[in-house]
């Protein structure tokens, strides 16, 4: 039930004195004391309120004579239930001079003027009425509405400190999650990240190549290339050779098959890891050339051969062999010089064993192995057989001791091989051009000198020998062949065997101390 403030006793029934508004007039409008917002700010008032009699209560009647006005009425409880205010109590009925107050009301002297709002007791109702034409104030309800405040500390204090607080708490998680990033971070930069790691990769490609790159020389060469295992009289050894046709017949060098002898064993291993047995077909010395055949193989592949007359030096070219038993082994590299004069072998003492090449010199590395093997061009052609080295000790033979390449290899250019293999197969013999002369190799001019005597104690000049036909004497000096200069003897049996028997030779030499130049047909003689 809604709270109602006390009523006021009922007025006196004798008429009002000196002819005064009776009971029934109506009361003078008044206001409602202004009301705040939560945060004090002051509200528009609500409109004048008409009718001021609460509940029924009858109006007051007009003040009697002698009354003092009490200013204006004061406010209802502003906390009535559910917040609803009940409008201002009516004015209590004027008490006649001399007359006691009605029900016990205390003088109008210790009547406060008005309630305070936020008080709980109810105002007194039976004040005397104030005459609101006389004295009224209208600031004075004003400034008995003073703004609601909260039990306690301010709102903006709160608010404040809430503030501080989440300041504090972002600020507390700015620098832990710092922290564990720069764990983490340290962790990552010292271990390459976490769980598993996954490299990257390019993807898969065509296996084809520039058929004149190295990769495509070598792919098309190695299964013509094979290795070769040989054993026998208490020696072994190991080398290199290629696929010279259908038939079987392999093209290496003379010292590859030497320790096999007359009935050692030559084991040929392929490019595809199938081998077989092989025998000799026949083998120079003297070119350091030989020859084996393949017994129950099919499908070979022979390696083209291309023409020593047309390099130059700065070609590039591809090696392959088996470098220490590396089968397979590919190396590159440019023609280094042509026409380059070398001796190898010479192991037997009497000679039979040297070999005289006029070689294409590469810096492709060859290595004790890559004997016999090919020496390609951009074409993938042969234009040389793998013979020998320079090693840093001196020694020219690749199988003497294990020394490595130091960019100085030799190869038999392939057109004095081309000539010698066919002779092999077709004869099991080669044959070399001579001139018909003995040298005297200990001669340490310049140039090659005709020997005195001749080695089997015969003429230095064999009669009837081309030689002999072109007029060379004993005692002549040779400084010339085709207009190249030979400074050795050596180096004039290199140039004579560059050739083939039949060939054309023109001599420059020297007698008593002149100069003559002479022709002649290069013979033949059959090597051992």
């Amino acid at each position: 039930p809604e709270k109602q403030s006390p009523r006021p006793p009922p007025p006196p029934t004798t008429p009002p004195p000196y002819g005064k508004r009776g009971p029934g007039a109506p009361a003078p409008p008044v206001q409602h004391p202004a009301t705040t917002s939560a945060h004090g700010t002051a509200l528009a008032p609500p409109p004048t309120v008409q009718d001021a009699t609460p509940h029924g209560t009858p109006p007051a009647p007009p003040p009697g004579p002698g009354t003092t006005p009490q200013g204006p009425p004061a406010p209802h409880d502003a906390l009535m239930a559910h917040g609803a205010p009940t409008g201002p109590p009516a004015a209590p009925a004027p008490t006649p001079p001399g007359a006691p107050a009605p029900h016990g009301t205390p003088p109008a002297s210790v009547i406060p003027a008005q309630a305070h709002p936020d008080s709980r007791t109810p105002p007194v109702q039976d004040a005397p009425a104030a005459d609101p034409w006389g004295r009224y104030d209208p600031w004075a309800a004003a400034a008995s509405a003073a703004p609601l405040q909260q039990t306690g500390q301010s709102v903006t204090g709160r608010k404040r400190r809430r503030g501080r607080v989440l300041v504090g708490a972002a600020l507390l998680l700015a620098l832990v999650s710092g922290g564990i990033g720069g764990i983490v971070g340290t962790y990552l930069e010292r271990n390459g990240g976490v769980g598993t790691v996954e490299l990257p990769q390019a993807g898969e490609e065509a296996p084809e190549r520039d058929p004149g790159s190295v990769a495509g020389i070598a792919a098309r060469a190695l299964p013509s290339v094979v290795t070769l295992h040989v054993s026998g009289a208490g020696e072994a050894g190991t080398g290199t050779g290629f696929v010279l046709d259908e038939r079987g017949h392999i093209l290496t060098n003379d010292h590859v098959v030497g320790p096999a002898g007359d009935d050692g064993e030559i084991t040929v291993t392929f490019h595809s890891g199938d081998t077989a047995e092989a025998t000799v077909v026949g083998r120079d010395g003297g070119y350091d050339l030989a020859v084996v055949k393949v017994k129950g193989v099919s499908g070979l592949t022979p390696l083209p051969l291309g023409n020593s007359d047309n390099v130059r030096v700065g070609d590039p070219v591809v090696a392959i062999g088996a470098p220490f038993d590396l089968a397979g082994t590919v190396t590159s590299g440019i023609i280094s010089a042509r026409e380059r004069p070398i001796t190898a072998g010479g192991g037997k003492g009497d000679g039979s064993d040297v070999s005289y090449v006029d070689a294409l010199q590469t810096d492709a590395p060859i290595n004790p192995g890559n004997s016999g093997g090919p020496l390609l061009d951009a074409r993938a052609r042969v234009i040389g057989i793998n013979s020998a080295i320079r090693s840093a000790d001196g020694g020219a033979d690749p199988d003497a001791g294990q020394a490595g390449s130091i960019g100085l290899g030799f190869a038999i250019p392939v057109n004095q091989g081309r000539r010698v293999a066919e002779e092999l197969i077709n004869t099991g013999k080669a044959t070399h051009p001579v001139i018909g002369v003995t040298l005297d190799m200990q001669y340490g001019g310049d140039g090659a000198r005709v020997a005195a005597k001749g080695s089997d104690g015969g003429p230095p000049v064999s009669t009837g020998g081309p030689g002999a036909r072109a007029g060379i004497r004993a005692g002549d000096v040779i400084t010339e062949v085709d207009g190249r200069r030979v400074h050795s003897g050596e180096e004039l049996i290199v140039k004579t065997r560059a050739h083939r028997p039949g060939d054309r030779l023109e001599l420059t030499l020297e007698r008593d101390g002149e100069e003559r130049t002479v022709t002649l047909t290069l013979g033949s003689s059959e090597g051992g």
